[in-house]
């Protein structure tokens, strides 16, 4: 038999499991409305923005996004439809591929910005004092290496098995 949680922690896991899918709920629908972008797109958006040369591998963003190269593949086919980024071969290594941000998804994500960060504000910022957006960086932060570590050493210890 597992484990149970003890009372408080299982209060606090089923608040954040709770507040955390209505939230994402929220913000997601109301980057739909003011821009049609999912938060997957805008996500995407984000990162090609910020990346050099507006372009990653997509190895890399799938990381990033922690999307499987499937469920990458099928979200960048769909933005590529739409016009928001290109699927170009890598100059380095003719192999692998690069999503590239187009200039209608840099405008895209300009125009969504302002509304989405509004949004963030709104269901989630405002509602926080400083201390308790310092705790948040700090835990989350925190459980993000932790589980990326993690991710990076069974990725390892699966590619050291399959050689």
């Amino acid at each position: 038999m597992t484990e149970s949680l003890e009372p408080d922690r299982l209060t606090a896991w089923r608040a954040y499991i709770e507040a955390s899918q209505r939230l994402f709920t929220h913000l997601e629908e109301d980057l739909r409305v003011a821009s049609e972008l999912s938060f997957a797109d805008y996500h995407v958006l984000v990162l090609l923005s910020e990346a050099p040369g507006q372009r990653l591998r997509m190895g890399e963003l799938a990381s990033r996004l922690v999307f499987s190269p499937s469920r990458l593949t099928y979200q960048i086919s769909s933005m590529q439809k739409r016009g928001l980024v290109a699927k170009e071969a890598c100059p380095a290594d003719r192999r692998g591929s690069e999503a590239v941000l187009t200039a209608t998804g840099l405008l895209t994500l300009r125009e969504a910005a302002p509304h989405h960060l509004a949004s963030v504000r709104n269901r989630l910022m405002d509602d926080l004092d400083d201390t308790e957006v310092a705790c948040l960086t700090r835990i989350f932060e925190r459980l993000g290496r932790r589980l990326r570590a993690e991710r990076d050493a069974s990725t390892l210890t699966s590619d050291s098995q399959g050689a």
